[in-house]
């Protein structure tokens, strides 16, 4: 039975019996129509609201897909760089035990530090025989990295030079990586992917009031650094 039959049977029934007049069974009707539509109300409601957390939850799924993403993206660039640092230093091991380089790594960085006195001579920045043959080595080693650009960076202590070559450490310390660059193009090193930059004693590791510390500051610096940062931090970005 439908709720209109059921209603006109009700009111039927209790005008027969002679308890309900018809305005009592009007508004019993009116109210029983108002609690339907409000209960269709809050039915729709309800739908509206499960359509919400449906939305919400697909929304979260999908987030939580685009996470998961990117950790396995970070894992392996991780790796990667794991993979890059491990095999520079196998192929510059006997360098680094012997104590003629260090090699370290920094986020995105892979750094040769190369002391001084392997390449150069006090004041000088002719390449010696002995640093050839180490420098052939790291230009092998850092060739194969084609999405690396190659930063060679010289440093010198605080003692002051002033030659006619060299007035003061600013032109020894560029020259000296000047120098490097144009060795490890010869050895093969893509010269597009090469900077080089002196930056005399101004970013020394050490103190330099002891002589040990001098000698530490010495240095010329081979980093690699990821293609795309320097592309995106410089004025050739493409």
């Amino acid at each position: 039975m439908n709720r209109t039959g059921f209603l006109a049977a009700l009111a039927a029934a209790a005008l027969a019996a002679g308890c309900v007049s018809k305005g009592d069974y009007e508004k019993l009707e009116a109210d029983k129509n108002q609690e339907i539509a409000g209960l269709k109300k809050d039915k729709t409601g309800l739908e509206q609201q499960k359509a919400a957390l449906e939305q919400q939850q697909a929304d979260s799924k999908k987030r939580i897909d685009s996470l998961e993403q990117e950790k396995a993206q970070l894992q392996a660039t991780s790796q990667q760089k794991a993979t890059q640092y491990d095999a520079l230093v196998a192929n510059l091991t006997d360098e680094v035990k012997k104590g003629e380089l260090q090699v370290r790594q920094y986020r995105d960085m892979l750094t040769v530090d190369v002391a001084e006195q392997l390449f150069f001579d006090s004041g000088r920045a002719d390449l010696k025989d002995t640093g050839k043959a180490v420098l052939k080595k790291v230009g092998e080693a850092v060739k194969g990295y084609e999405d690396k650009v190659i930063r060679v960076v010289g440093h010198t202590d605080n003692v002051p030079i002033k030659t006619k070559t060299f007035p003061s450490n600013w032109e020894l310390s560029v020259a000296r990586a000047t120098t490097v660059v144009r060795y490890l193009q010869e050895v093969g090193v893509p010269p597009d992917r090469m900077v080089a930059s002196g930056r005399a004693e101004y970013q020394p590791v050490a103190e330099n009031d002891t002589a040990d510390g001098r000698k530490k500051n010495r240095r010329i610096e081979i980093t690699l650094i990821d293609r795309k940062l320097v592309e995106e931090a410089g004025p050739g970005k493409k």
